[in-house]
């Protein structure tokens, strides 16, 4: 009887657009879906049976948390909505390139949502912010200080530690430590020892990510410790010493570790070096402007047997194979997201969940940016991933722990409305 009522109130309430709307977007997604899945299966018959399994699930858990979350608890989730629909991009293109790391990007995007629903109950309550602010600590650097000792090389860095056939990236689980323990820590913040602390810690673990030679990593984590530091303080010259102070570190990392720079020397320079340095870019580029503005169709592109095409370089696959609208509207889904994160922080419960949300916001577009412009050439290429698009399963359940910042920053998510909000903080 309860749950008749929620969803009478949810589709039939009089002014209630904003369910219909959500109805509607739900059913244009899981279409789309459909077909994407009918693309795949139609080049996969030898795993068929196994990737319907997958495309069939993946689509059910969409409309049970739809159901429950949505109708039933008549909560927003416009954000999810954009998470599965990325996701689901992912899944279908790691299904089609590799059909055998289909179950593990499933599993990793499952996981992931668990990881987004867990701390979205957690952070409910805001008095365990500070508590476990240490803990958090404690676990991203032991999760840097583990990859270092264990982990093996990987395309030039230091990265990954291999369990039982499986790879992991802890730098990736590390992310969510970083920006709670810098949120936790500003929002708190009392004394200068307690930022003196959070400086050491941050300083350690970029300092961490240089020993494992992943400097796209390290570069992320900087730019976040700026968006924090910055949100916290608002001091341009502050921001221009410690930017000043990194390049002073890069520089010293450079003339200790002169490899380096053989990394970059094809940078801006990728068709004198057409079958060398500059070989996966140059492929990149002419295939993702083959496929126009609709695509090839998946499954239907060349770049797909370039290396790392569904990692760093799956953006270019994307505009090839479905097309350079698709390659487009991702970024700018990415870019609203960020710009909604920015809205709704204005109006969270504490400056917690502001700084938390922003930084985490700011984390998805850095990396969203190092990802595009490096294989466009605009940028050296840092190796780092396209945030829910590309093949990985410790990035995409990074993903969605970082989205729960954003979500836990939106009032709505807890039942409260934005003005009630608004008026809280301003009694403050």
């Amino acid at each position: 009887m309860e749950t008749t009522k929620n969803t009478r109130m949810y589709f039939g309430r009089p002014g209630n657009f904003y369910g219909f709307i959500t109805f509607v977007v739900m059913i244009a997604l899981t279409a789309y879906q459909i077909i994407m899945s009918y693309l795949v299966l139609k080049q996969e018959k030898d795993d068929f049976a196994k990737l319907l399994i997958f495309f069939v699930s993946y689509m059910f858990i969409e409309w049970i948390y739809f159901i429950v979350v949505g109708v039933i608890k008549n909560r927003q989730i416009s954000l999810e909505i954009i998470a599965f629909a990325l996701s689901s991009i992912s899944l279908f293109i790691t299904a089609s390139i590799n059909p055998s790391s289909a179950l593990t990007q499933f599993a990793s995007i499952v996981l992931g949502l668990f990881v987004f629903i867990f701390m979205i109950e957690f952070m409910k309550d805001t008095t365990r912010t500070s508590f476990m602010r240490m803990p958090m600590a404690l676990a991203a650097l032991g999760l840097l200080a583990i990859t270092i000792l264990l982990a093996s090389y990987k395309n030039g860095a230091k990265n990954w530690i291999y369990i039982g056939g499986v790879s992991i990236q802890p730098s990736e689980f590390a992310k969510i430590a970083f920006v709670y323990v810098g949120a936790a820590t500003l929002d708190k913040l009392q004394s200068t020892r307690s930022l003196t602390m959070y400086v050491l810690f941050a300083v350690a673990c970029v300092g961490l990510l240089g020993l494992m030679s992943d400097f796209g990593a390290a570069l992320i984590y900087f730019a976040t410790f700026i968006i924090m530091a910055f949100m916290r303080s608002g001091d341009f010259r502050t921001i221009i010493m410690v930017c000043a102070a990194a390049l002073i570190g890069g520089i010293i990392i450079l003339t200790m570790r002169p490899y380096i720079l053989t990394r970059f020397k094809t940078y801006r320079h990728i068709w004198e070096y057409i079958d060398e340095g500059g070989f996966q870019q140059t492929r990149s580029l002419i295939y993702a402007a083959s496929g126009g503005f609709f695509g090839v169709g998946i499954g239907n592109g060349y770049l797909r047997d370039v290396f790392a095409a569904s990692e760093d370089l799956v953006f270019c696959l994307v505009c090839e194979e479905l097309g350079m609208l698709t390659g487009f509207l991702i970024l700018i889904t990415i870019a609203l997201m960020a710009l909604g994160t920015a809205y709704n922080a204005r109006y969270s419960r504490s400056s917690f969940f502001t700084i938390a949300s922003c930084a985490a916001a700011g984390m998805i577009i850095v990396q969203t940016s190092l990802n595009v412009f490096g294989v466009t050439d605009f940028i050296p290429m840092t190796g780092v991933t396209l945030p829910f698009i590309s093949q990985g399963g410790s990035s995409m359940i990074s993903c969605w722990g970082l989205l729960a910042f954003i979500k836990a920053a939106d009032a709505r998510t807890y039942g409260l409305s934005l003005s009630h909000t608004k008026e809280r903080r301003q009694l403050r």
